[in-house]
């Protein structure tokens, strides 16, 4: 390390630059030849890394699997799951990995999520252990990716760590890691492919540079050729499984195809390359679209192989006059799948308030910010005694409202800094957090429920962290005093932001006993509810 890289002020990358220095986050990529666009940290950050990386994921698996067996009703499962947990047995005890009970009538989702949680039923049997523990396993995988990807993102093990901290203490994704539903799967698949796509980015920007220090990326006005991409083909994988747990995946398949494609164009353009989008139209929109669009095809349908081998499964052989009709040349097999899947659209697109669904704890998208209207999973009286009455176990879908109450502010900051400071990090969380939320505004009259906001907190964390970052970047330039010690200011935001994260900690903890069917007094219970959409 340089004496340079030593005295680098905070916020810079130790990256050597051709004349020796420093070079900025800031600065990273936008000038050809003048960085290496990709993580770079020194040994002991990276010792650093690994050593807060576990303390974040001990952390997040002791909450996780604490109790993990409560609440039930009555030995049973809660809520959706109760229409999951039996379909995952089923398909675990019935010999071919696929739904063939006729008696089910709620096959509306395909079946990758039901397999994750048959195999936690293989180990830990038909119990509450068994319905969750994968769930669990997913949520620990969500936190650890977040860490991760933040630190990536910001260039700073801290910004990381805060990240992890915030997905530790986020009701909304603790609760789902402790249900046997589907969209915690659904949101692994999701931040997998996130997270794969920004080490993609990385990467190429690094091809790219090694690339122009060669002298051969300018060869071409197109650029050069980045090779197969392993990244953006584990993404492509991801995003399939993503579409195999529920259909709302198809959303992040578009979305993060433009985002890849978008990342291609800015590396093109900051590198020199005379014709950038003619050159990812030419280089990167076939290979691109292989990985991210036909991959997840290609495992949506491997996941109903099952379905094809079995004579038995459910809606195999729905279709009763397959000689007639515009689909009568196509297979028998293909066109009951195609009979099953359009019955799929048909229950989705038929769940509306006009035609009767109606829910007591259904909310609207534009609710789900700020978690405005929770879920209700489970509550039971008795036999707990709390003093001379009966205690209460009750769980709700709260998100932590010293996170989720930020969520427009923090938008807002996100909106800004990549609009006019074209910081592609705040970008690519808006495309994230977009795709898990803009979609439901299509059919308002739609039931919904909060928990469809899963996929959309992960985002909200990464850019809860990436702004706390940018508090810490901006006391870290704010000059010291004549004696070496902090100015004020410094002192105010740094302790702005450890406050901040003391509150989030005490509010998860607060609301730790409505979050995990802990029995409390009902008294207790009515001070949990802050707001009167709560209830």
């Amino acid at each position: 390390m340089t004496a340079a890289q030593e005295n680098a002020p905070s916020g810079w990358l130790l990256v050597r630059a051709p004349s020796g220095g420093p070079i900025s986050t800031e600065a990273l990529g936008r000038r050809p030849g003048r960085a290496v666009p990709e993580p770079v940290f020194g040994a002991d950050d990276t010792r650093r890394g690994l050593v807060v990386g576990l303390v974040i994921t001990l952390l997040a698996a002791v909450t996780r699997l604490w109790d993990l067996t409560h609440p039930t009703d009555k030995g049973t499962p809660v809520f959706d799951e109760k229409h999951y947990v039996p379909q995952a047995w089923q398909v675990l005890t019935g010999g071919n990995w696929i739904e063939d009970d006729p008696a089910y009538g709620l096959v509306v989702h395909p079946p990758v999520g039901k397999w994750l949680i048959a195999i936690g039923q293989s180990v830990f049997g038909y119990g509450p252990m068994g319905w969750r523990i994968m769930s669990a396993l997913a949520g620990i995988g969500i936190v650890v990716m977040v860490y991760a990807v933040a630190r990536r993102m910001a260039r700073s093990t801290l910004v990381g760590a805060m990240a992890g901290v915030l997905a530790i203490c986020d009701g909304v994704l603790f609760v789902q890691s402790r249900m046997g539903m589907l969209d915690i799967f659904q949101a692994f698949f999701i931040v997998a492919a996130f997270t794969a796509l920004i080490a993609d980015r990385d990467q190429t920007r690094r091809r790219l540079d090694e690339a122009y220090r060669a002298g051969t990326a300018t060869a071409s006005a197109f650029g050069p050729r980045f090779g197969f991409r392993w990244y953006r083909f584990t993404a492509g994988v991801m995003l399939g499984l993503a579409c195999g747990t529920k259909w709302s995946g198809i959303y992040f398949v578009v979305a993060f195809t433009l985002m890849s494609l978008a990342f291609d164009v800015a590396a093109r353009r900051d590198y020199g390359i005379a014709r950038p989008w003619a050159g990812v139209l030419r280089r990167d929109v076939v290979p691109s679209s292989l990985s991210l669009a036909v991959m997840p095809i290609a495992i949506y349908l491997a996941a109903f192989v099952p379905w094809f081998a079995s004579e038995t499964s459910v809606y195999r052989y729905e279709v009763h006059d397959p000689g007639h009709g515009p689909l009568r040349w196509v297979p028998v097999a293909w066109q009951s799948f195609w009979h099953y899947q359009s019955g799929i659209l048909k229950f989705h697109a038929g769940l509306t308030n006009a035609a009767g669904n109606h829910h007591p704890w259904e909310s609207k998208p534009w609710t789900w910010p700020m978690g405005l209207r929770p879920m209700l999973y489970a509550v039971e009286t008795g036999p707990d005694k709390c003093g001379s009455g009966d205690c209460a176990r009750v769980q709700m879908l709260i998100g932590t409202p010293m996170i989720w109450w930020f969520a427009l502010p923090v938008l807002a900051w996100a909106l800004w800094s990549f609009a006019a400071r074209r910081d592609w990090r705040y970008g690519a969380v808006v495309v994230g957090y977009g795709a898990a939320f803009a979609p439901w505004f299509a059919e308002i009259d739609r039931q919904m429920y909060f928990f469809y906001a899963t996929a959309m907190a992960p985002f909200l964390m990464i850019a809860l962290a990436l702004c706390l970052g940018d508090v810490l970047r901006r006391a870290a330039a704010i000059p010291k005093r004549a004696d070496g010690s902090p100015a004020d200011k410094q002192i105010l935001l740094v302790a702005a932001v450890a406050c901040y994260l003391a509150l989030v900690i005490v509010n998860f903890a607060w609301l730790w006993p409505v979050l995990t069917g802990v029995p409390i007094t009902k008294l207790h219970w009515h001070q949990e509810i802050w707001l009167p959409s709560w209830s």
